[in-house]
């Protein structure tokens, strides 16, 4: 199929590169469109209890949630002050008069209730409810609310937080610390290529295909507005495995072909031998990537699905792009793929060198190889006991964010989670009032819950609200939702509000994990034995990517919630916990991108014991061949993870601090070493399979 399809492109080169050409212009000029398309939420279960509570609170109560949560703080007086009433009143009536705002609710014109004023009588709340619930329209009215009412009014003081507000600081963030990504990422990247490959015109053709895909999968993206809501944080893994993929699988044919030149193939022969090997093996790469970013869709969370979508558009536009319009760039370049020559080492090639005394040495000391490296991993995976997970809320934003700063302000001055109520849904309520009295009096003595509001009534339903004092997206709220919902009554009822919602997605989670990993490991068993044809080799690359994401996990803990080694990912709020959507994003990416690097190994190997090479001389001659590639195309890809290490939200920092660590891991340790060292002590196991197997194996 390869060879059918590298003759196809060697003889119409021309054409393929121009149709490229215009699919990126077209996908480009349109994908460029989504980023005002983009939503900050995604971390709520659909198909909750909590989900269908606001459902009925919506459609029966009218209730909606206030986007924009306004705190009023005079700097001497108490808030019951005549004067500080007048001008909260003035404020209001000005807010409700925005074109915006459907309705606006003050501490003075509910009547003064306890909740929405602050602990020393200063400060209180100003709720805007607005009334457009669209993604784009809240994003713009919280940078103006914010811009417009932010600071001074009539010797008060104004702080604004909220969804609205949250919103447009994220999105704000993550689009400039993108740039700053690109701009820190690209040039050390086009660096090191030209290291690798020691001419400039060969460095460049991987940073095209790396780009062609990130504007293939913004086109994607959105598409996919079009439809479904998709999370801005897509905007940061496209940037990534599109850069970084994209780099690596051409970086892959790159090599395969000016090798194939060096050994004095015409263009043509090249191109069909380099699609022959190199372009089989992009293939299989980018489909086991696929197959394990594809199950992130499983999660019923669209923060996950949107990250599963943007995966897997992003790798098979970085395999499209390696397999068709690179290999026939390189036929309309030829040998000027070593033109700009600043490295002329580089362009050389051998079976023996620094990779193949690796491996030997390695081979022949297999044991303590293996148990050094499993001492090395022991000890990254040991602070995974401290564990704690939570989901993202205005800590992700900076300390110096105005956003932060405000929601800061109201949980340390604020005695409820008045702007973050708990609400209960008897649907058949109304036929039982007493009972609903019943549970309403056993809610309001679980410790936490400061004020249960009467049952309201609508048809049969009926309505019970709670002001609670613990953090919603939290252990603790979680630990609250679980003993209102132990709560005994004969009575259906359903249990929402921000706490609930968190539970449920955590829940959510948890519940899909499972099948998550299952899928993940069968997929890969599968692809694998049908890439190299041995039952072992697969189940020995799942079994280390499982070590390795523990010690990613492990590492994680110890900076983000031990709080080690700041000075390495900047500065950062720590809570104590890691995000539990953040975390299964990294894991699945790491483990895709290890099982790239497995294929990019596996290949060479296998492709020298095809030759009739024994297993010490094929691994040493395959890592020989291919560890130089591998630990590029790992540095290449940590680089551009790396970089959003820089950005100002916490859970962009966590994604490229844990996908580079687990990237470098597993090119160095796990791939120079314990690969090595385990293939030593299989020997010729490693390319048995049962004869009725055998028959599986995906030929060339």
């Amino acid at each position: 199929m390869f060879e059918k399809l590298g003759n196809l492109i060697a003889r119409r080169s021309k054409l393929v590169l121009l149709l490229s050409i215009i699919g990126t212009i077209v996908a480009g000029t349109i994908g460029t469109q989504v980023f005002s398309r983009f939503d900050t939420g995604g971390y709520s279960d659909p198909n909750s209890d909590s989900a269908k509570v606001w459902e009925y609170l919506e459609d029966n109560f009218g209730v909606t949630d206030p986007f924009v949560v306004m705190t009023i703080t005079t700097p001497t007086s108490s808030v019951d002050d005549a004067d500080v009433e007048a001008k909260a009143r003035a404020l209001e009536a000005q807010v409700s008069a925005e074109a915006s705002a459907d309705r606006v609710l003050s501490y003075w014109s509910a009547l003064k209730p306890p909740s929405m004023k602050s602990t020393d009588g200063k400060s209180a709340f100003l709720f805007v409810y607005l009334k457009s619930s669209d993604f784009t329209e809240i994003d713009k009215n919280g940078g103006y609310y914010q811009e417009r009412y932010e600071g001074d009014f009539q010797g008060l003081t104004i702080r604004t937080a909220g969804d609205a507000i949250f919103a447009n600081a994220i999105n704000g963030r993550i689009q400039d610390d993108l740039k700053l990504a690109e701009a820190i990422s690209i040039p050390l990247v086009f660096i090191l290529l030209v290291i690798i490959f020691g001419a400039l015109v060969a460095s460049a053709m991987p940073l095209v295909i790396g780009v062609t895909a990130i504007l293939g999968t913004f086109f994607g993206l959105y598409l996919l507005t079009l439809f479904t809501d998709v999370s801005i944080f897509a905007l940061n893994l496209t940037t990534g495995l599109g850069l970084g993929l994209g780099i690596d699988y051409a970086l892959l044919m790159v090599n395969r072909f000016r090798e194939e030149l060096q050994r004095g193939a015409d263009r043509d022969l090249a191109i069909i031998n380099t699609m022959k090997t190199a372009g089989r093996t992009v293939f299989f790469s980018g489909l086991v990537v696929m197959l394990t970013l594809i199950s992130l869709i499983f999660f019923p969370l669209n923060f996950l699905k949107s990250m599963g979508y943007a995966g897997t558009i992003v790798v098979a536009l970085a395999v499209i792009g390696a397999i068709f319009p690179l290999p026939a760039l390189s036929h309309v370049i030829g040998s000027k793929v070593n033109k700009g020559l600043v490295r002329k080492r580089a362009i050389r090639q051998s079976d023996e060198g620094r990779w193949s005394t690796i491996a030997r040495f390695v081979m022949k000391r297999p044991v303590p190889v293996v148990m050094l490296s499993a001492l090395i991993l022991a000890l990254f995976i040991a602070p995974i006991r401290g564990i704690e997970f939570s989901q993202v809320d205005s800590r992700v934003l900076p300390k110096s964010d105005p956003a932060y700063q405000a929601s800061k302000f109201i949980s340390d001055n604020f005695p409820g989670q008045e702007s973050n109520p708990l609400e209960v849904i008897f649907p058949n309520g109304a036929t039982n009032p007493s009972e609903v009295e019943a549970f309403s009096t056993e809610l309001a003595g679980i410790d936490g819950i400061l004020r249960v509001s009467p049952p309201q009534v609508s048809g049969q339903l009926v309505r019970v609200t709670a002001i609670h004092s613990m953090p919603p997206r939290s252990p603790e709220g979680q630990v609250l939702i679980t003993e209102i919902r132990e709560i005994q009554t004969t009575l259906d009822h359903l249990v929402g509000g921000v706490a609930a919602d968190y539970t449920d997605s955590q829940n959510g989670i948890s519940r899909t994990l499972g099948w998550v990993l299952f899928w993940v490991t069968i997929a890969v068993l599968v692809m694998l034995f049908g890439f190299t044809g041995s039952l072992l080799l697969p189940i020995k690359a799942v079994l280390l990517n499982f070590i390795s994401l523990a010690a990613t996990m492990g590492i994680l803990t110890w900076i983000f919630v031990d709080g080690n080694l700041g000075f390495l990912v900047g500065d950062f709020i720590n809570t104590g916990t890691l995000d539990t959507s953040s975390m299964v994003l990294i894991a699945i990416v790491a483990f895709g991108l290890s099982m790239d690097y497995e294929v990019f190994l596996l290949s060479r190997i296998k492709e020298e014991h095809d030759a009739g090479h024994s297993n010490v001389e094929s691994v040493a001659y395959g890592l020989q061949k291919s560890a130089r590639i591998i630990t590029a195309a790992a540095f290449i890809l940590a680089i551009v993870f790396a970089a959003f290490i820089t950005s100002g939200v916490t859970s962009i920092k966590m994604l490229g601090f844990g996908v580079a660590f687990a990237i470098l891991l597993d090119a160095t340790l796990v791939r120079a070493f314990l690969v090595p060292a385990l293939m030593r002590l299989f020997g010729e196991w490693n390319w048995w399979a049962p004869k009725a197997l055998r028959r599986f194996q995906i030929h060339h």
